[in-house]
């Protein structure tokens, strides 16, 4: 995120259109304590630095593609 997005907080509705998932899974998200938040009274909020950070270290990276086999000839 750019420096003008510091310090910025994200309800669930905008955390949910940042990463392009249902209100309900961010909701699951919280409830299983997979994501960084804040409670501000009864509200729950996302620093917009924190779920960056999460984003990055959630990242899974490609394994290594299996070998492929040639078939020689047609089997029937």
């Amino acid at each position: 995120m750019s420096a003008t997005t510091t310090g910025q907080l994200l309800d669930i509705a905008g955390l949910a259109d940042r990463l392009g998932v249902g209100e309900r899974m961010v909701r699951r998200l919280v409830s299983e304590r997979r994501i960084p938040f804040l409670k501000i009274g009864r509200h729950v909020r996302f620093e917009a630095d924190a779920v960056e950070a999460w984003i990055r270290e959630s990242r899974v990276e490609p394994s290594q593609p299996f070998p492929t086999r040639t078939l020689t000839g047609a089997r029937r």
